[in-house]
């Protein structure tokens, strides 16, 4: 059984999240920049049994598609180019940002730390695979 890498895909950052072994828990794994992320990914993969690949949905609250969606959905459509063996499953990503922000506050992370946007990135990715693991 492969891992599951989620990604938390933004304009300028992607936060990274990944399964153990066993795809129990999720685990914050890394923010890169947007124009890192290919090579992030095919080394990643290279080095590591990847069975899945979970993509956050970027919606607004009506269901409509943000304006990060055309963004998202040129990654999709190269992951699936180059991995055409692996699955890409889509979660909803709306308030996940506000929810690691609010983990950090509810986990004692000082102000100054709650400002550190990779850091929301990578906990964003971590809830977006936590709750893709929930449905399984």
């Amino acid at each position: 059984m492969g891992r599951i890498l989620a990604i938390d895909y933004g304009q300028k950052r992607i936060g990274l999240a990944v399964t153990d072994e066993l795809n129990i828990a999720a685990h914050g794994l890394d923010t890169i920049l947007v124009k890192d992320i290919h090579d992030y990914v095919k080394k990643y993969v290279s080095e590591n049994d990847v069975d899945t690949f979970v993509v956050g949905l970027p919606v607004t609250l009506n269901n409509t598609p943000s304006e990060s969606t055309p963004f998202v959905e040129n990654f999709v459509s190269w992951l699936k180019n180059t991995f055409p063996n692996k699955r890409i499953e889509r979660i909803d990503e709306r308030f996940t940002s506000q929810m690691a922000f609010q983990t950090m506050i509810e986990s004692g992370i000082g102000k100054k730390a709650r400002r550190n946007k990779e850091l929301i990135d990578k906990i964003s990715a971590t809830i977006i695979l936590q709750s893709y693991l929930s449905t399984l």
